[in-house]
């Protein structure tokens, strides 16, 4: 009977007592796969956590709220400004009268309704320096008006053109009584005004993921020791593999309430029946995507882009020109500032230069800084005219493998940085029918009695709790919500 022996068996002594590379592990080798020499090396099981927290959610914790909702979409309503003032284009026909014609509101919207002057109002117009004021005598149509100048001559000081239309009162004589559109003292009541509001709608969108690992690598342990942002920890690598999709789709739910917009009608993208995606050619196709808080400040909101070009160094030049707008929209003195990293150091930079310089040092806030003391050259937050700023990192803004890297690439078109409104706004519910005061910002996500949609989670396969006979475990995540921006002429977007 013929014996083999086995192979590759380290059975042959040393001639000298010296240090050979056979003598070490060799994590190189395929073949022996690191483990095939007898001393073991200083193992560091550790995982290094080099890039720190990787999760970039919080932005809209700290700002907004959650709500449940049971519909498809939500609706809300704005209130539409309280007083008149329209830009209309001039035709001066000399100092007997002229006529305006009203084309939008001051925001620029067109008048879904006729205007609201009425006969005998007070009007200032002004144009290129020129302010005119001058009387209605007459509102024939939905667009046209007729006005009287109080001044001699004050409408040939007019050109034909845009111009900006505001009512300031009224006047009337004794005994007069309420006349109608074209100025004949016949009515007995004057044109009541009724206010309108303007709608907005939005719809969730549906997310979803999942992890999947085997009941062999599920039950398999390794020589490193995990960690990551969900607390997860110990020697199973699957552990860490589930705990990062859930942490990647957590910043999910953030970054799509972010940067997500609606189809375009042009090019409209949706789902059919049977829940695929449709293309523009596809005529049966429904309207798909949903306005992230970006979109909604760039359709109903205000955009700065600094006052020397994007990524400028910020200055009171550019702050006092976002002053200036905010006055025009409603002046929320509490604002709260989102930024990247560059425009950070450039408010600390401007604060700094606005501070004077103590003998012997730096003099920043409050207290003087002794020469003994750390240097605290940043600021959260600042004071001007009647407006409060308060200042923090956005790490999405900020992180290279989020839109840190595409602002790196984005040229003109890069986000430096988003100013939102603090506080609550009231506003009128349709669906409970009554006003409610809510945050500016906060996040509709579907739920019933039934089944809460905010974040799910559940478990398949035959791993653990057994469901199924798949030799598996599948960890399923889902979440339908959408993110309700209400007053958006209240937020800038910092570009």
């Amino acid at each position: 009977m013929a014996i083999t022996a086995g192979g590759s068996l380290n059975s042959v002594a040393a001639s000298q007592q010296q240090t050979l590379s056979t003598n070490y592990i060799d994590f190189t080798s395929a073949a022996t796969a690191g483990w095939a020499q007898q001393y073991l090396p200083d193992l560091m099981e550790k995982e290094a956590e080099i890039f720190g927290n990787r999760t970039i959610s919080g932005f809209l914790s700290q700002v907004g709220a959650e709500e449940a909702m049971t519909a498809d979409q939500v609706v809300w309503s704005e209130q539409s400004r309280l007083h008149l003032s329209y830009v209309c284009t001039v035709d001066a026909d000399g100092d007997t009268n002229g006529t305006l014609t009203i084309t939008t509101d001051i925001d620029g919207n067109a008048l879904t309704t006729t205007h609201g002057i009425r006969t005998n109002d007070v009007v200032l117009i002004a144009q290129a320096g020129v302010v005119v004021k001058a009387l209605v005598v007459e509102t024939p149509d939905s667009a046209v008006v007729t006005v009287e100048p109080y001044a001699t001559a004050a409408l040939s000081t007019l050109s034909d053109g845009t111009a900006t239309v505001l009512v300031i009162g009224s006047e009337y004589g004794k005994g007069q009584k309420y006349t109608d559109k074209t100025g004949t003292f016949e009515s007995d009541k004057r044109t009541a005004l009724t206010p309108t509001f303007k709608s907005f709608t939005n719809k969730p969108i549906i997310m979803k993921d999942y992890y999947e690992i085997s009941g062999s690598d599920a039950s398999q342990v390794g020589w490193v020791e995990v960690s990551g942002e969900e607390g997860q920890n110990g020697y199973l690598w699957y552990l860490k593999a589930e705990g990062d999709t859930r942490a990647r789709f957590t910043d999910y739910l953030e970054m799509s309430m972010l940067e997500a917009e609606k189809s375009a009608a042009a090019s409209v993208i949706g789902f059919g029946d049977d829940g695929q995606i449709r293309g523009a050619a596809d005529s049966a196709a429904g309207g798909s995507g949903t306005e992230g808080l970006f979109a909604a400040i760039e359709s109903r909101g205000n955009v700065t882009s600094g006052v020397t070009g994007v990524n400028a160094a910020t200055d009171l030049a550019e702050f006092d020109a976002i002053l200036a707008e905010f006055d025009k929209q409603g002046a929320i003195e509490e604002n709260m500032m989102f930024v990247n990293r560059a425009t950070s150091l450039a408010m600390d930079d401007m604060l700094a230069s606005m501070n004077s310089y103590g003998a012997g040092g730096t003099s920043y806030g409050v207290f003087d800084n002794s020469e003994d003391m750390a240097l605290n050259l940043g600021f959260s937050g600042f004071r001007r005219g009647s407006y409060d700023f308060y200042k923090s990192d956005m790490k999405y803004l900020n992180d290279k493998s989020t839109r840190g890297g595409i602002n790196d690439r984005a040229g003109s078109a890069a986000i430096r940085g988003v100013i939102v409104p603090a506080g609550v706004s009231s506003v009128y519910d349709q669906a409970l029918g009554k006003n409610l005061k809510r945050p500016f910002l906060h996040v509709r996500f579907r739920a019933s009695q039934t089944d809460n949609r905010k974040m799910k989670t559940w478990v398949t396969g035959s791993v653990g709790a057994t469901t199924s006979a798949l030799d598996a475990m599948q960890i399923h995540y889902l979440s339908e919500r959408c993110l309700v921006t209400q007053g958006a002429n209240n937020f800038m977007l910092m570009k």
